[in-house]
């Protein structure tokens, strides 16, 4: 069964998604269609792209993945559909897909150029919901669009090392359901620059000395109970492998957050110095 999945900032209060997915059961009544998340921040293109570079792996090769998020196709952005990894992404070229393709070199991407075939008072997304039928079924690419060689990179939030090698700058580009705040600080680019040397995680409060393998290896001593940490502050690279900051165990709706209780929020600057 081919399955598709949905990314976008609709919410759930209006109809939008409940439409979305008629539209795609019309054209394709035996699709699986699984929603990733409709609660993305309105046009926020680098939280999508975390939200999708995060799940998309969870799902069978061959997954037909539809991005809706800030889709309107204008003279700056040009819709597109790309193979990468053996999935197959559509969205807008807004940066989206960029945070993928630094990690892997896309299969194939189109721009999608069968707009002319619809009528007048066709919207964006039943562009997109064509596009990621005829995938679903097994069409090719080269059918919906014209092969391009790259999609556009983001410009903006992208982590910079100093030239000296001492630092990484990155920026806050999620706050989960738990308040913990995600930054565009890969595990792997941490390595690369940190050959092994002391750090710091400079913050607004004190500062973070040891990035742990998983929260609960705050505990670090064995004559108090687990409860005795709560509420103290640590880092890890998370399952999706970004440097995370949080608050052990607290509650955003009682205690507060890392997002509430440290001051972050997105777009702050996070720094890693080298010594």
């Amino acid at each position: 069964m081919s399955i598709i999945t949905l990314t976008t900032d609709y919410g759930l209060k209006d109809h939008f998604v409940g439409s979305l997915k008629g539209k795609i059961l019309s054209e394709l009544p035996e699709v699986q269609i699984i929603d990733i998340s409709h609660d993305i921040d309105p046009f926020n293109t680098a939280e999508a792209s975390y939200i999708i570079g995060a799940s998309y792996l969870s799902f069978p090769k061959g997954t037909v993945h539809l991005i809706g998020v800030d889709i309107e196709r204008n003279k700056e952005n040009q819709h597109i559909a790309m193979q990468w990894n053996d999935h197959y992404f559509i969205c807008a070229d807004n940066g989206i897909l960029s945070m993928l393709t630094q990690k892997i070199v896309p299969q194939k991407i189109v721009a999608i150029n069968i707009h002319d075939r619809f009528p007048p008072e066709s919207t964006d997304m039943d562009i997109f919901i064509q596009v990621a039928c005829h995938i679903a079924k097994g069409g090719l690419l080269n059918v919906i669009g014209k092969e391009i060689p790259s999609v556009k990179e983001a410009t903006e939030l992208q982590p910079v090392v100093s030239a000296e090698g001492n630092s990484i700058k990155g920026y806050v580009i999620y706050i989960d359901h738990f308040g913990n705040i995600v930054t565009n600080i890969s595990k792997q680019q941490f390595m690369e620059v940190a050959k092994g040397r002391p750090y710091e995680i400079v913050m607004q409060t004190k500062n973070i000395k040891t990035i742990l393998p998983n929260y609960s290896a705050i505990a670090t001593s064995d004559k108090y109970p687990i409860k005795t940490y709560e509420g103290e502050k640590l880092a890890i690279f998370n399952e999706a492998g970004f440097l995370e900051i949080a608050i052990f165990r607290s509650n955003p709706t009682k205690v507060g957050s890392a997002n509430s209780l440290l001051g972050l929020n997105y777009r702050d600057v996070i720094t890693i110095q080298f010594s």
